[in-house]
């Protein structure tokens, strides 16, 4: 069988070997606050911000018209992890309908997703911390609160909590999930208190001109601008669900729970930012607030809230780690997938005692702590993003294929509309990655050449399948 088109298949068990196999600790509430945790993160904090410079007020559009491609892919990711309740995600699904190649490249872009956002999040994180430390006079130099694109040497706090949430997923799974609990309690309860303090102070003034700088995307100064670009930038805040997927093989009923943590979590998080995103608008004039790193203390601070702007400000230092505790959670299983079907080095597919992926955790956590102490937060954003619109092509793809060719595979989730929805969701994909800037795809296509070259001189041979 060609390497390009051997496939697992389907109902193919993980490794009976102790070692290489993960337990299932996790219930749906723990999946809920997973997908909860990963999604209210960055993009409500960070790049609600960041979205607003290219859209303007239409950035609520620009929320809606993401969402909405997610929702469709969340419901094709809700089929096969109910189906395939194994780790790996994406990698795993387009394993069993595409072949070993595909798999490969879309294991090579989840890497590229995952790690990516980590330090995404890590650099967000940094400019509350940042806010907090100027606040209390603490005598850091502005140059170790930076990397160097900002003018600064090292971005150390980022590089610091992407480190120590490392240490926190190296605890074990079910610890790590209670943590995140905690914390995304706390971080919705600072939301609800922001709308509640912004409300009062909202002058639909502020959404007149509506969309600025257009519908479509265009490129302005190396970046899309307009409704459709700044969706290509905050699809970003969206696609924690797809981490969710990648605990399946630890989910205790992986058949109902999945379900209800993606599609749960996503319509959940989409209402909150719309509502959150409204109600910064409303507060205050969108070229004002977008300029900031930490944008809603900002509008706090301009309504003379300082105390609450300080809570604000202080709920994310607490609260933004769970999104780098989730994806960093999911870069780890699927490199361990890789590692176990024996396309890295297996070394990486060793559980700790407590059923962590230990080295694949580390390696995660330094690499995400390296590229966070030195690139900007509107870059790795967009990078992140164009692996993960492969990831979800890819997922509605074998979606698609597995009810052409096994119309009878009981389903415990079935995807409604497949025909109608699986081709709506790729052209959606599809439109938003040819709406990221030109730098951004051009490093996009070389990272997956590299990753085809360490394929052509590794993984093909060592493959377990090229063993079989």
């Amino acid at each position: 069988m060609s390497f390009v088109t051997r496939r697992k298949p389907v109902e193919a068990e993980v490794s009976a070997d102790a070692g290489q196999r993960l337990k299932a600790t996790l219930s749906w509430p723990h999946l809920v606050a997973l997908g909860i945790g990963a999604i209210i993160g960055t993009g409500i904090y960070t790049l609600t911000g960041v979205a607003a410079g290219l859209a303007g007020p239409a950035v609520i559009l620009s929320f809606a018209a993401a969402g909405a491609v997610c929702a469709v892919a969340a419901l094709s990711y809700s089929e096969m992890a109910s189906l395939m309740p194994h780790a790996g995600s994406a990698y795993s699904y387009s394993y069993v309908t595409l072949g070993e190649l595909i798999a490969w490249v879309i294991g090579w872009s989840l890497i590229l997703e995952y790690t990516l956002v980590c330090s995404a999040v890590s650099v967000g994180w940094s400019g509350y911390a940042a806010g907090l430390i100027h606040g209390a006079h603490i005598p850091i130099p502005d140059n170790l609160l930076a990397g160097p694109e900002a003018g600064g040497l090292v971005n150390l706090p980022a590089v610091f909590i992407a480190l120590a949430v490392t240490g926190m997923l190296l605890v074990g799974t079910r610890e790590s999930a209670t943590v995140n609990v905690i914390l995304v309690c706390i971080k919705l309860t600072a939301l609800a208190a922001f709308v509640a303090l912004t409300l009062p102070h909202f002058d639909a003034t502020h959404f007149h001109p509506f969309a600025p700088y257009g519908f479509g995307a265009h490129e302005v100064d190396g970046k899309k601008v307009g409704v459709m670009g700044a969706a290509a930038i905050i699809f970003f805040a969206f696609y924690g669900f797809d981490a969710i997927s990648t605990a399946a093989e630890e989910a205790k009923n992986p058949s109902r729970d999945l379900t209800i943590g993606i599609i749960g979590s996503m319509l959940f998080c989409t209402l909150i930012y719309m509502v959150v995103a409204a109600c910064a608008l409303g507060a205050s004039p969108f070229n004002v607030f977008s300029k900031s790193p930490e944008p809603l203390a900002f509008v706090l601070r301009e309504l003379h809230q300082p105390l609450a702007a300080s809570l604000i400000a202080g709920a994310a230092v607490l609260a933004l780690p769970t999104v780098i505790m989730v994806f960093m959670f999911g870069q780890s299983r699927v490199f361990f997938a890789m590692a176990r079907d024996g396309l890295l080095p297996k070394v990486l597919a060793g559980v700790s005692p407590r059923g962590v992926p230990r080295a694949v955790t580390i390696l995660t956590g330094v690499i995400a702590a390296v590229i966070a102490g030195a690139i900007p937060l509107s870059e790795i954003a967009s990078l992140a993003n164009a692996g993960t619109l492969a990831a979800f092509i890819a997922t509605t793809v074998a979606v698609m294929i597995l009810r052409r060719v096994m119309p009878d595979l009981p389903r415990p989730f079935r995807t409604p509309a497949i025909w109608l929805v699986g081709p709506a969701g790729v052209l959606g994909c599809v439109y938003l990655f040819t709406s990221l800037s030109t730098k951004t795809m051009i490093f996009f296509a070389a990272w997956n050449t590299v990753g085809v070259v360490v394929y052509l001189l590794y993984g093909r041979t060592q493959s377990r399948l090229a063993a079989a």
